[in-house]
């Protein structure tokens, strides 16, 4: 990044991307930083390959993620090509330490963003450990996704950046100079040396925040998250694993607001070179019920409170235009675009921005919403008056709609159906505001409630079952499996002992199976709008370790929850997906979906496990 002031250019990489070259980088070698407003994937190569400023769904000033260097990156690390890595988070907190040993000596880079306070800050501090490392620094800055280049100065011993709304400042105690519309930080570290970095944002018309002193914010930061964690319940006799996750999910939480973003990241595909690639960094209501649940089992109260008043803020108004899913502080605009800029992870075009899912009905979400919200009034944080209104007026639109045909849980654009896992959390939502009346004395018609749960069951039982391969299918009518329906002993729908409950596990294991996890559907067998393949889900391995522990095949159910916590990388983190053949994660990382499903598995387990476990919850 040359001064561009200098040299009276303002370039702009070009749109096509066809001439480039997509390096061939893997999902699993990223990790997390964060915020609680945003986070950063940092490779083991030492690049920040992923960044949105100022909020998770702001547009990325690095997106060599989804292209090339040239899309912005930012890279520390030894000027030794053969240098080798090695890294891990600093006990239970979001600071990542990478350890680099050369032939002259070894070093340590230290990666973490503060608890915001006025602006976002990344802080890279280098630190000798043995010898001498020769150290670069390679700074890309590319706004709007890759796609501006900014006007960059040195203004009072800082590099700033500007680009429309957006600008950033660079501060180090490390000389940096301007090459190729880069810039560059070359340094030596001995041992007990340290070299120190801050990028901050700000908005461009707003005068550039205060300093950030890059040593004094370590200890803190660890103190933030040390404490945090220490408050949960599942940070004692459980493993490593469900502490890694709890952290996860409160990094992917938008802390001004309370929502819970799915994944920090966007277009990660599905399948290497298809076009399953979504936009994830917002907040689905599934996805935050479902982590809601994982987080009140865990005993954060105050995240659970947060969170359902996000909601009540984000679905006010009519319930007839409930989304599935908001932005970050409840935004309902989620339009869905293409970056054609941008080649893609792994050539897998198009890139989107935004998500036209949100347009759709999705019948399930109702039932979610009644659940997490039955589940905070069971345990520490009670009822709400507020909440309850908002939950009459939810039935009193689902009573008109629940017999509709929806998108369902896998948000398929292949046509509308009855989807069988819609219709049991319609049920759930029926049952859950009946027992609010009949157990906790609450305002309502709780025996129309009650008739209207017992009409879906029938329905239910009599539509969506296969007699023949003794299983619940996907829809009504259809004999495709969805994973989805392993669900129903854990909702209540049916007890865990149930023949059908049972027959369904098996069936499951048996049709959707792949290298011993599972997969939502079979593309062959549902029309979800696209023609390419995808990889084993692995929410939906969890809730098969979940149901084999419910129907008393515990050691089964232990076996499968030890193969998938294997799958995790080497810091501990999971995408959506991953891909039995290659061995490579896939989709959207590190996914919300796939770390509830690990707290909750190891809560499932535990408690058939220990019967003393069992009655503490």
């Amino acid at each position: 990044m040359a001064s561009q002031q200098a040299m009276g250019q303002h370039p702009s990489p070009p749109r096509s991307h066809a001439r480039k070259h997509v390096p061939a980088r893997q999902i699993e070698d990223y990790a997390l930083i964060g915020d609680l407003q945003t986070a950063a994937l940092v490779s083991k190569q030492g690049s920040i390959d992923w960044l949105c400023l100022p909020r998770f769904d702001s547009p990325a000033c690095f997106a060599a993620l989804l292209g090339t260097d040239d899309n912005g990156h930012w890279r520390v690390a030894p000027r030794d090509a053969d240098a080798v890595s090695s890294r891990h988070y600093r006990d239970d907190t979001l600071i990542l330490e990478t350890e680099w040993s050369t032939d002259t000596g070894s070093v340590r880079v230290i990666d973490f963003m503060p608890p915001r306070d006025a602006a976002p800050d990344i802080v890279r501090i280098v630190e000798g450990i043995s010898g001498t490392v020769e150290m670069r620094s390679e700074l890309r800055l590319r706004f709007d996704y890759g796609h501006v280049v900014p006007w960059v100065r040195n203004l009072h011993g800082q590099v700033v950046a500007i680009a429309g709304p957006d600008a950033v400042s660079l501060r180090s105690d490390v000389h940096q100079h301007g090459r190729d519309f880069a810039t560059y930080g070359d340094f030596r570290v001995s041992a007990g040396d340290r070299a120190w970095f801050v990028l901050t944002w700000h908005p461009s018309h707003h005068p550039v925040p205060e300093p950030t002193d890059a040593l004094a914010a370590l200890e803190p930061t660890e103190t933030f998250w040390t404490e945090w964690i220490a408050r949960s319940k599942g940070a004692n006799g459980f493993g490593e694993e469900v502490t890694r996750s709890i952290l996860t999910l409160k990094a992917l939480t938008y802390g001004p607001s309370g929502g819970i973003v799915a994944a920090p990241t966007t277009s990660l595909p599905e399948s290497l070179g298809g076009q399953r690639n979504w936009d994830y960094r917002f907040c689905w209501l599934r996805d935050a019920t479902m982590t809601l649940a994982a987080m009140l089992r865990s005993g954060y109260t105050e995240e659970a409170v947060a969170w359902r008043d996000w909601l009540l803020r984000a679905i006010a108004g009519s319930p007839a235009d409930l989304q599935i899913m908001y932005g970050v502080t409840g935004e309902r605009r989620l339009s869905e675009f293409e970056a054609d800029w941008l080649p893609g992870f792994g050539a897998s075009a198009p890139v989107r921005i935004g998500n036209a899912a949100a347009d759709q009905l999705q019948i399930d979400v109702f039932g979610e919403v009644m659940d997490v919200l039955a589940l905070a009034r069971e345990t520490q944080i009670g009822s709400s008056d507020e909440a309850w209104a908002v939950q009459r007026g939810l039935m009193r639109h689902l009573s008109d709609v629940w017999d509709q045909p929806d998108e369902g849980i896998w948000e398929v654009r292949g046509g509308r159906q009855h989807f069988t896992y819609s219709k049991v959390m319609a049920w759930v939502a029926f049952d859950r505001a009946a027992r609010a009346v009949e157990r906790y004395g609450l305002g309502g018609p709780d025996k129309q409630w009650r008739a209207m749960a017992d009409e879906i069951h029938r329905d239910v039982c009599a539509k969506a079952f296969d007699a023949d391969r003794n299983t619940f299918t996907q829809a009504y009518g259809s004999r495709a499996l969805d994973a989805a329906v392993l669900l129903i002993p854990q909702v209540g729908f049916l007890p865990a002992d149930d023949p059908r409950v049972v027959g369904t596990v098996e069936a499951v294991q048996r049709e959707l199976s792949s290298g011993g996890f599972v997969r939502r559907y079979l593309t062959e067998h549902t029309d979800d709008g696209l023609h390419d393949d995808e990889g084993v889900f692995l929410i939906c391995s969890f809730w098969l370790a979940d149901a084999l522990a419910m129907i008393g095949r515990v050691g089964e159910a232990r076996d499968l929850y030890e193969k998938l916590v294997a799958l995790r990388n080497d810091v501990g983190l999971l995408a959506e997906e991953y891909d039995p053949a290659t061995g490579r994660m896939l989709g959207n990382f590190p996914q919300a979906f796939s770390h509830l499903g690990l707290v909750n598995t190891a809560w499932h387990l535990t408690t058939a496990e220990s019967p003393l476990r069992r009655s503490a919850y």
